[in-house]
């Protein structure tokens, strides 16, 4: 993408962070931004491109986010505990209205961003699995296909499970109990030992972090 062009989207996925997507029109993105509309067409056609480009560059710096995560000197466990603390940093940012806006209003749109999503959450589940288990870290006897796709609906049906609110949701607390549940559910005695030895750092970081 266009370094200016670049700019002018990572200024709106803020815009659209912080107020939702419906509210900000394209006169409000040229005020706010201060740049002309003249300019601003220059680089999308109407909103809908514009809606479209901010996902493509959000989904293009997560996918750059999460492989610097990856570290051939860190085990499975530890890659999911660095995985977990990048997902609660950008729930930190979390505003509702924008989903349910790209939801209601560009359902194409969020059709395509979720089922991108879902198929690279479920690379990436599958391939910690597959790591851990060579590891000697997680139980040999493992359905991989199963434990992913229970992993993946899980992390998909978390936002609209009523019986939490936003704040417990994205709770320091509500993450550390997740990553314990999940790799005790998957670990052997080993990655368990390693568990206890370190989820301690994991606890401390997102209390910081919050």
């Amino acid at each position: 993408m266009n370094e200016e062009l670049v700019n002018i989207l990572e200024r709106v996925k803020c815009l659209y962070q912080k107020y939702g997507i419906k509210s900000i029109t394209m006169d409000d993105v040229s005020r706010e931004l201060g740049i002309s509309k003249k300019t601003l067409y220059q680089y999308v056609t109407d909103k809908t491109d514009l809606v479209a480009k901010v996902l493509e560059l959000d989904m293009n710096q997560r996918k750059c986010e999460f492989e610097g995560l990856q570290n051939d000197n860190k085990n499975a466990i530890e890659e999911l505990i660095d995985v977990h603390r990048f997902v609660f940093k950008k729930f930190m940012g979390y505003n509702p209205s924008t989903e349910y806006d790209l939801r209601k209003y560009y359902p194409d749109l969020y059709r395509k961003t979720a089922e991108e999503k879902h198929h690279k959450m479920y690379n990436k589940v599958l391939e910690n699995i597959k790591r851990g288990k060579a590891q000697g870290l997680y139980r040999q006897d493992l359905n991989e296909e199963i434990i992913t796709k229970v992993t993946v609906m899980r992390s998909e049906i978390s936002g609209s499970i009523e019986s939490f609110t936003n704040s417990e949701l994205f709770s320091p607390e509500f993450f550390t109990e997740i990553m314990i549940y999940h790799i005790r559910g998957i670990a052997n005695e080993k990655g368990i030992k390693f568990l206890e030895d370190n989820q301690h750092k994991f606890v401390n970081t997102l209390k910081e972090l919050k």
